[in-house]
């Protein structure tokens, strides 16, 4: 089985020119005058046993006026590290190439669909890249983890594209082992979190899911950075570019929704040692208000529709399900009351401001306008044909050379 490993890195601005309101938000983009993570993820591949394989690293930037220095940022530390497989750079010159060619084949209809901003941009693109190098299976990482187990990759392949009480297995979620040593969020709850208690969900299905056998099991979540997708699935269901955030949740509904099963193997696990968060709390609260009410709106705007499945959130466990429930919008309207307060407590009153605000956005601009479910079934449409194009060995081969890609 051929086998791309995805990785895509996150840069933001020199630390003296800090991030500015336009940028994309990522969780914790490496400033340019720093080397962050994706060297000493690079460096641990020299754990794994098997490495045959081919590597893809993704350069991504926070912002358009930085995208030269990302690209030679990211390009000279591969280079640096030299991995021992066979590696690919893969940034915004080549997206451009690959656009020019869509676009003289009358095809830039396609073109949305590869884009290297937003984590759902970024993650179909790391399917498109499995694709593109004629992969049946795609292994996604993130440039913040560390590999410490030499058996990952053989964990990884052991159950994809293999047969499992009476279902192909096409997803394969592995987890996180936090800094800690352990795969429980060790992280402290306050007061405001009473009605946000997502911590607690999180652990109580990471306890159901990873902490008790089997060792193969339907899961309700998937962390996008250790993550195995088969070919049969990539090629038909993407990333919804309309989620800001939790793509890897909400990658799991959607091949759900298509009829799709998901799983996770509670033996794959991978270090991950993520710099700190520099957001403040009202805002990460306000990243997953977007997140919820969104996905909230796309299981209540399901329809019926053939060879569909009806995804509710009670089919989606403590986590994400309940957060997906009636009575979100009183979590959302609680926890932000609670939170500003505490920000008053502490003098903040822009901090309180923002908490306020964010109820308010909870009902205007967090809230789809147009429909979902209608939405997600045209993106697929237009996923597949992108898929189906580049199913062609011939415009892989052209492709490949335009970017300087061997193609095999």
């Amino acid at each position: 089985m051929k086998i791309t490993m995805v990785i895509p890195s996150y840069w933001g601005r020199k630390k003296t020119e800090g991030w500015k309101e336009t940028d994309t938000v990522y969780d914790h983009p490496t400033p340019l005058d720093e080397n962050g993570t994706l060297g000493r993820a690079l460096k641990s591949l020299s754990t794994l046993k098997n490495k045959d394989f081919d590597l893809v690293i993704l350069g991504v930037s926070t912002a358009p006026d930085i995208q030269e220095d990302v690209e030679l940022k990211v390009s000279s530390i591969v280079q640096e590290v030299s991995p021992e497989v066979r590696t690919f750079f893969f940034s915004y010159s080549q997206l451009s190439k690959i656009h020019q060619y869509l676009a003289y084949h009358n095809l830039d209809k396609f073109n949305p669909l590869l884009q290297l901003n937003g984590y759902s941009n970024i993650r179909n693109l790391c399917l498109f890249s499995a694709h593109l190098l004629g992969s049946e299976a795609a292994v996604l990482i993130d440039d913040d983890e560390i590999f410490e187990d030499p058996m990952f990759l053989e964990k990884a392949l052991e159950f994809i594209g293999q047969n499992f009480q009476g279902d192909k297995v096409l997803a394969v979620a592995g987890y996180y082992i936090n800094p800690d040593n352990d795969f429980l969020l060790n992280k402290e709850t306050t007061p405001w979190m009473t009605y946000w208690n997502k911590i607690d969900c999180m652990n109580r299905t990471f306890k159901e899911i990873i902490g008790k056998s089997p060792r193969l099991k339907e899961t309700p979540f998937a962390f996008g950075g250790n993550l195995v997708v088969h070919r049969e699935l990539f090629t038909h269901v993407p990333f919804d570019p309309s989620i800001t955030r939790g793509e890897d949740i909400d990658f799991l509904i959607n091949a759900r929704m298509f009829g799709y099963k998901f799983f996770l193997d509670n033996q794959l696990s991978i270090k991950h040692k993520a710099p700190p968060k520099t957001h403040p709390q009202w805002r990460k609260l306000r990243e997953d208000i977007y997140r919820f009410v969104f996905e909230k709106r796309k299981l209540e705007s399901q329809e019926p529709t053939p060879n569909m499945t009806r995804i509710t959130a009670e089919d989606l466990g403590y986590y994400p399900g309940e957060f997906l429930k009636d009575d979100l919008e009183d979590r959302i309207f609680r926890s932000n009351l609670m939170l500003a307060m505490d920000y008053l407590a502490q003098g903040d009153k822009k901090g309180a401001s923002e908490c306020i605000n964010n109820i308010y956005l909870a009902n205007t601009k967090a809230s789809p306008m147009a429909n979902p479910f209608q939405d997600l079934l045209q993106l697929q449409k237009v996923w597949k044909g992108l898929m189906e194009y580049f199913s062609s060995e011939k415009v892989c081969q052209e492709v490949c050379g335009l970017l300087n890609f061997i193609y095999e």
